[in-house]
């Protein structure tokens, strides 16, 4: 039986180990030690440092595995990149995982292959930071190269914000440097693809609903975007740019972008799905399960002929569940949810919860079809009063 090597075993990777065992293969959840759901899951527990290419290089080896993947977080994917590479598997390079992993260098790439980007500065002192504050206009983007999730990103409305930010800023990050870049304003949407032997399958464009924090972080995805059809090619353009600009032979990709005074501009963009229920919204959208299309394409297996083909008549919305402060969560109301809703709880009653600042804090994935948008958004109201979340006794 063939084995499929899965990098970490949070909730995020659940359902990409499910979809490996539906196909058949012989699945193994690599990650440190810890009460992880994935580890109950797989076939077959490994402890290893995703972080660590040669840890996860090594994990390869010994296993004899036949395909390397993750989802939907950007931890490991260095290592994935490394060993995929070394070991001629099916998946990112190691250098389209580098750069996936840099908002620095991803940010060269861009420039050198034409994407359209907000324009950054690197900086690695105070002192830099200090030159390179003269003479820019307010707000700007202060930013971590290294994380996901929105961690160590700030949004800065004047000189002195930025200067307080910087050390939790730098804080954030392993890296010895961070990024002040022009703030774009605009609604934020993103860009779910495939890429199979240097060849663009499919992308997605699909709106984003946000949360307006230090910075704005996704916390829902929605198709379609009537908002988006207006720059169909301008992103015809703009995604394969970005694809040859990371270096993405085969694997699956993602791009956040911002669209300001009618153009999309790309924040970041990475190689593998995307997260926040976007492989739920994808899938929904083609009618195929998406997380056992990332395993087909980590293992060299066809893909199915829908992938690419939006299921016509169908309308995906996808909910993060959060909360506005920190506590315990003393109920769920469990109520039945409305037809076409899905929800999957990552929390439960007695969890500590924090206040909402980033893609840790969620407590909950909520998956919306019908059959059209403005059906999908009433369904999301009526499933949120059937969770009934409460945290220290009062709603969320």
């Amino acid at each position: 039986m063939r084995k499929l090597m899965v990098l970490g075993a949070n909730d995020a990777v659940v359902p990409l180990i499910r979809a490996g065992r539906a196909l058949g293969f012989t699945t193994y959840a690599v990650s440190i030690p810890g009460a992880y759901p994935g580890f109950a899951e797989a076939d077959y527990a490994v402890h290893a440092d995703i972080t660590s290419e040669r840890e996860v290089f090594e994990a390869a080896v010994r296993i004899g595995a036949d395909g390397i993947a993750t989802c939907c977080m950007d931890v490991g994917l260095r290592a994935l990149g490394s060993a995929c590479e070394r070991l001629h598997l099916a998946g990112p390079s190691e250098g389209a995982a580098r750069l996936s992993t840099n908002k620095y260098e991803m940010k060269q790439a861009f420039l050198r292959c034409g994407v359209r980007t907000p324009a950054s500065q690197m900086v690695d002192s105070p002192e830099a930071l200090q030159k390179v504050l003269q003479g820019l206009s307010y707000p700007v983007m202060l930013k971590a190269v290294d994380q996901m999730g929105s961690r160590g990103i700030f949004r800065c409305g004047t000189r002195e914000e930025v200067i307080e930010r910087y050390p939790a800023c730098m804080a954030a990050s392993k890296a010895p440097y961070c990024l002040v870049e022009t703030y774009v304003s605009g609604p934020s949407f993103g860009v779910e693809g495939m890429v199979k032997d240097g060849r663009i399958v499919f992308f997605l464009p699909n709106g984003t609903t946000v949360y307006d924090g230090y910075t704005a972080t996704p916390v829902g995805h929605y198709y379609p975007a009537p908002e988006l059809e207006a720059v169909r090619k301008d992103l015809e353009e703009q995604v394969p740019r970005i694809v040859e600009a990371l270096g993405i032979r085969t694997s699956p990709f993602n791009c956040d972008f911002i669209l300001h005074d009618g153009r999309p501009y790309c924040i970041e963009a990475t190689a593998r799905a995307g997260a926040n229920g976007l492989p739920e919204l994808t899938g929904g959208c083609f009618g195929v399960n998406y997380y056992e299309q990332i395993v087909r394409l980590a293992m060299g297996e066809p893909l199915s002929a829908a992938l690419g083909a939006y299921k016509s008549g169908k309308a995906c919305l996808t909910y993060m569940l959060h909360s506005g402060r920190s506590g315990i969560l003393t109920g769920l109301a469990g109520r039945p949810l409305p037809e076409g809703a899905e929800v999957s709880m990552h929390a439960s009653v007695g969890d500590e919860v924090r206040a909402y600042t980033n893609g840790r804090d969620y407590l909950g994935s909520v998956l919306i079809t019908g059959d059209t948008l403005e059906t999908c958004r009433k369904r999301l109201c009526g499933t949120l009063d059937a969770i009934g979340a409460e945290v220290d006794g009062q709603r969320i």
